[in-house]
């Protein structure tokens, strides 16, 4: 059987909503083997923590030895959500990447069998060594957040993936070593942050590892360290695959990052070396008790665990379950107060049901709703066996309904109910993104929220039941399932919104001289058209005009033209767009989605803000081609500065329709993704060697699906400026590109953000012009962020100069200097 995120393991679900949670019903089947292997995880009390920086950090092939073997509860915890990287599957970078990579995590361990964890730290990018980045983040925050999530998860085993030596890799992945090895030191101290101790106690694991690599060969132990081999190669016979397989599938969720693995098939190792804690011989488990053993009646609940693992009716596993309700009377008697505890009575809470044949749903009749709405709510509860459940009683949203109904034989029992959200219902942001970040962290008001992946569920059901006379309460949460032709069902959370949000057509307004700009702005209403005043922040009345006000009753949406008048003040300043409803409640959140279809649709509200740029500076009326890569926003950007921009893509790209532009425009990583780009690299430089004018943003040296990007040759590496306020020295100061039509300065790379550039070429031929020279603190000069020269009688510039960020990011110095490059068709 080969393991699928929808078939592998159940429980992970369990803690994708807190530390411990309820049960939460989910409709997955699970075979025989895949009961009896959660039966062997429930006899099983081990626990390790797994630490590492970003999303993909992780060693899969671990994390899935340690669930799927060892039965350990495993968890990782990532420092960061990946905002800082780039993507490669659409446009979405910063906040909403990190968006996608919690749940491309979250897919990844409801693959592996582990659980996830994050910090409040923001990815900001490369960094070369810890010092640099932890300049960025706060130490102190950081280490409360490691010693929280140790003092819930209670990990008898730390390991990290990376060692505390700088300068071998990321400085985020040092940095995640170094704090784990002091947080290590501190979970068990009850003077370290004293105010956790509301809510947990001190805890110490009893070793810390480090999960020893050398990249492109074998591990080679040292004298004098212990080190432990664990065989992760090994074929798990219950679950019809290898820890290879389990741990390839679960890389391959990180597809925003191109992570696509095969799994490797035959004997393989991985090592944990000692870093610190008790000594141990040959077992890094060595010494660690069996929690069940320190429990009152634990070393006879185990004994009967056993038992049922002894006489397991794989045929008929539904003749488990009188076993299966003895377990829970007995588990349901034994001390509470242990959260370890609580997660294995839910465990066993799910095993029965699963050897039932459990299927609930609880479903809406709009995958969108806001406060105050009316909603339609149906329950559906199957089971296709003759042992009856006794439906006792429904609890949602702060109502109960009684239910008399006994669910058996494959009749489903339905149930529906008109439900309203009520009026001071929250809506579905994302906890982190509820304030403003801080200092390269996200600020989280409630300490039991870090540490947590994801929300709750919007809104959840409890449903009470009893099985024979065992009581059972379920928490189901509210979705939303249709039928798609081409992928049949799909079911997706159920998300509440705000009554009215905002949509600004264009994330950078640009005041160029003395002209004026326009603005669009949508209101869309979830109920019926409500009167107000639109306004905007910062500026004054005069500053803007209302031209036009569009009704559009069918659609519940207003559209407002604004033209805007103001050019006076900073060169960029930040606004939000508002509307004050009669009543005075005031709306200035958007509501922005991303859809995906390995992951579930996300749905945050950010303000309704736009940059307001203003630019003396020349540019001309001209049609750009822009051939995309990997996705980026500055095709947007570049039309909301003037210039036309279309598309070229398949049938509309090749010599015909390159000559019909001035400037061509290669998107980022195009050569990495694009093979109809790199089908076309003998065009494009003919295209430049007749007249045209040719601009290749960055890729990354590997995979390329094309070297020959550049007229002359050139090599990449990886080569990256990291600190964007890091010096600039203009080496070509006559040069057209600083030139013309615009004057490039030293003040224009002031205000950039996150970094210079990335993947530099670190090789090129003597006939391209480096106009630029950057340099990161204690490191050498490089001269590769720009590459130009004129080829024949057209011009051809390499860059990679982040422009995708900062374009977007409306940073006045980098636009002028990526119009410059465009206007060199026009010199």
């Amino acid at each position: 059987m080969k393991p699928t995120p929808t078939r592998l393991l159940p429980f992970v679900f369990l803690f994708f909503l807190g530390f411990f949670p309820g049960l939460y019903s989910f409709t997955n089947a699970q075979s025989s083997s895949e009961i009896y292997h959660e039966l062997l995880k429930l006899r099983e009390t081990k626990r390790v923590l797994y630490l590492a920086a970003h999303p993909d950090d992780e060693n899969t092939r671990l994390i899935a030895y340690l669930a799927n073997s060892v039965h350990a509860e495993v968890g990782y915890l990532s420092l960061t959500r990946g905002d800082g990287g780039q993507n490669l599957i659409g446009k979405e970078l910063g906040i909403e990447l990190g968006m996608i990579r919690t749940q491309e995590l979250l897919k990844a361990r409801e693959t592996d069998g582990g659980r996830q964890f994050f910090s409040r730290a923001i990815d900001f990018g490369y960094s070369r060594n810890p010092d640099e980045t932890l300049s960025n983040w706060d130490r102190n925050k950081l280490l409360s957040d490691l010693v929280w999530v140790i003092r819930n998860f209670q990990p008898d085993l730390l390991i990290t993936r990376f060692n505390t030596t700088p300068g071998t890799t990321h400085g985020h992945h040092t940095t995640s070593a170094i704090l784990g090895g002091e947080a290590f030191e501190l979970a068990g101290n009850p003077d370290a942050f004293p105010e956790q101790l509301k809510w947990v106690k001190p805890w110490s694991p009893k070793r810390i590892f480090w999960n020893a690599y050398n990249w492109g060969g074998q591990y080679e132990p040292k004298p004098d360290i212990p080190y432990h081999t664990f065989p992760v190669g090994e074929f798990n016979f219950l679950l019809g695959t290898s820890y290879s397989q389990i741990a390839a599938d679960s890389r391959t969720m990180h597809k925003s990052q191109g992570f696509g693995s095969t799994a490797s098939i035959g004997e393989s190792s991985d090592f944990l070396e000692f870093v610190a804690g008790a000594p141990f011989e040959n077992d890094p488990f060595e010494g660690i008790p069996d929690r069940w053993q320190g429990l009152e009646g634990g070393t006879a609940f185990v004994k009967k665990v056993e038992a049922l693992l002894d006489a397991f009716d794989f045929t008929n596993p539904i003749n488990n379950l009188p076993r299966l309700l003895e377990m829970k009377a007995q588990l349901n008697q034994v001390q509470e107060g242990l959260p370890w505890v609580k997660e294995k009575q839910d465990q066993l809470d799910q095993i029965i049901l699963d050897v039932l044949g459990w299927k609930a749903l609880f479903l809406a009749n709009k995958e969108l709703s806001f406060p105050s709405d009316q909603i339609q709510g149906k329950l559906i509860v199957n089971l296709p066996g003759d042992r009856g459940v006794r439906l006792e009683k429904f609890e949602v949203l702060d109502s109960a309904y009684e239910l008399a109904g006994r669910v058996a034989d494959n009749q489903p029992f339905e149930w529906e109910q008109e439900l309203q959200v009520p009026a001071t219902h929250p809506v579905s942001q994302p906890y982190w993104l509820k304030s403003p970040p801080r200092e390269s962290l996200y600020v989280v008001d409630s300490q039991q929220m870090i540490g947590k992946p994801f929300n709750d569920p919007a809104v959840s059901g409890k449903l009470h039941f009893r099985i024979e006379n065992q009581r059972f309460e379920v928490n189901i949460p509210l979705q939303y399932r249709y039928n798609d032709q081409v992928n049949g069902e799909i079911i997706q959370p159920f998300t509440v919104v705000p009554k009215i949000s905002l949509s600004i057509d264009q994330e950078n307004v640009f005041l160029l001289g003395e002209q004026e700009a326009q603005l669009g702005v949508t209101l869309s209403f979830e109920g019926e058209l409500e009167e107000g005043t639109l306004g905007i922040s910062g500026l004054d009345s005069g500053d803007y005009v209302v031209e036009e006000r569009l009704e559009d009753t069918a659609n519940k949406s207003i559209y407002f033209s604004l033209r805007l008048t103001n050019s006076n003040g900073e060169a960029r300043s930040s606004h939000t767009v508002f509307y004050k409803t009669r009543d005075g409640t005031v709306y200035e959140q958007g509501k922005k989605r991303i859809v995906h279809p390995h992951i579930p649709n996300l749905t945050y509200f950010p303000e309704a803000s736009f940059n307001l740029i203003r630019l003396n500076m020349d540019m001309r009326n001209q049609t750009i081609g822009y051939i995309p890569g990997a996705g980026d926003d500055i095709p947007e950007v570049l039309r909301n500065l003037g210039y036309t921009v279309e598309i070229l893509e398949n049938s509309n790209m090749g010599p015909g329709t390159f000559r019909n532009y001035s400037t061509l425009i290669v998107g980022i990583r195009a050569f990495n993704v694009n093979q109809n780009l790199a089908n076309q690299t003998a065009a494009l430089m003919d295209y430049a060697k007749n007249g045209g004018n040719l601009i290749v943003q960055y890729n990354t040296s590997s995979p390329l699906l094309s070297r020959d990007f550049g007229p002359y040759p050139l090599e990449l590496s990886r080569d990256r400026i990291t600190v964007e306020e890091s010096p600039v020295k203009i080496l070509l100061e006559e040069h057209p590109v600083l030139n013309f039509p615009n004057e490039i300065s030293e003040s224009d790379f002031e205000g950039w953000v996150q970094e210079r550039g990335l993947y530099f070429p670190g090789n090129w031929d003597d006939r391209y012009q480096t106009p630029l020279e950057m340099q990161d603190p204690n490191e050498p000069p490089t001269r590769g962020s720009l590459l130009v020269t004129r080829y024949g009688s057209g011009h051809y510039s390499y860059s990679g100069i982040s422009w995708f960020r900062l374009l977007p990011a409306g940073v006045p110095g980098a636009i002028k200097l990526f119009v410059n490059l465009i206007e060199q068709g026009n010199e």
